[in-house]
């Protein structure tokens, strides 16, 4: 099979990959059309090669879309596994709404702004000042219920299966959980009621490549969201199992069942007739 990427670094070790820098897709548009699919394309470029060229990608749609927006993402996970999700209120950002949610949700609660990564937009409020701080930067009001734990799971979804995780320690700074804002990994068993959370999560909205969030109070899982595009650091030695898991899994939903010969199908495999009376 022939693959094109746009990320060259995602797609590195990968074989039969060629790479095409993303601000070359209209000049490539050919070479496009002809492969197989194409690999790790850059957000900007999806409506383009989905609808303009009717290319496939990977990651799927959904993982794009979905894993682009915490409100999108908050909301589909509501309507497949809402008891897994921490109390959530999303408003628009207007004094009326903002009182409510103040009135509504138990201090200390956690407020984010949608699009954000790694740890940054995600606030701890506390007070109305951090309320009002929050206020003033956010486009929509997002606020959730505050978990009372020190450490949280990282799960990492390819294709069709779990390819490996971590857990993530609290930073010295308290709250947050992120590695790149301080927080630690540890490797440890992953448990099983947050790996078949995940798995009805990705399997039921169509992601096939995102690290999941998980946050653990006693044996029952909650989602905080997943993001389509992970970091590598707590998945030492594990890359090349993650690249298998990409190449089995396109090479099964992508590959032509189409006969090799069109000019010489299969017998199709018609129902018996019953015998004539």
């Amino acid at each position: 099979m022939r693959f094109l990427s746009f990320d060259a670094l995602r797609t590195l070790h990968l074989n039969g990959v060629s790479y095409i820098k993303p601000e070359r897709m209209l000049a490539e548009a050919e070479t496009i059309k002809a492969a197989d699919g194409v690999l790790f394309p850059q957000f900007w470029q999806i409506n383009p090669l989905i609808y303009g060229l009717k290319t496939r990608i990977f990651p799927s749609p959904a993982s794009y879309y979905i894993g682009h927006d915490k409100v999108e993402m908050t909301r589909c996970f509501q309507l497949l596994a809402p008891e897994h999700v921490p109390y959530t209120l999303i408003e628009p950002n207007t004094p009326e709404a903002a009182a409510s949610v103040w009135a509504k949700m138990p201090l200390p609660f956690v407020a984010k702004i949608p699009k954000s990564s790694m740890g940054d937009g995600v606030f701890l409020i506390e007070t109305q000042k951090d309320w009002q701080a929050y206020l003033a930067i956010s486009p929509v009001i997002y606020a959730q219920e505050y978990l009372p734990i020190d450490r949280d799971l990282r799960i990492v979804w390819v294709g069709d299966k779990i390819v490996g995780g971590y857990w993530r320690m609290q930073a010295e700074q308290g709250f947050y959980n992120n590695i790149a804002k301080g927080g630690s990994v540890e490797s440890g068993i992953l448990p099983p009621e947050a790996c078949a959370l995940v798995e009805r999560l990705a399997l039921g909205l169509g992601i096939d490549h995102g690290g999941f969030d998980i946050a653990m109070i006693g044996h029952y899982p909650y989602v905080f969201e997943f993001n389509r595009i992970f970091g590598n650091q707590g998945l030492a030695g594990k890359q090349q199992a993650i690249d298998d898991a990409i190449m089995e899994y396109l090479g099964r939903i992508w590959s032509d069942d189409e006969p090799d010969n069109p000019l010489s199908p299969m017998t199709p495999d018609w129902p018996e007739q019953p015998e004539a009376m």
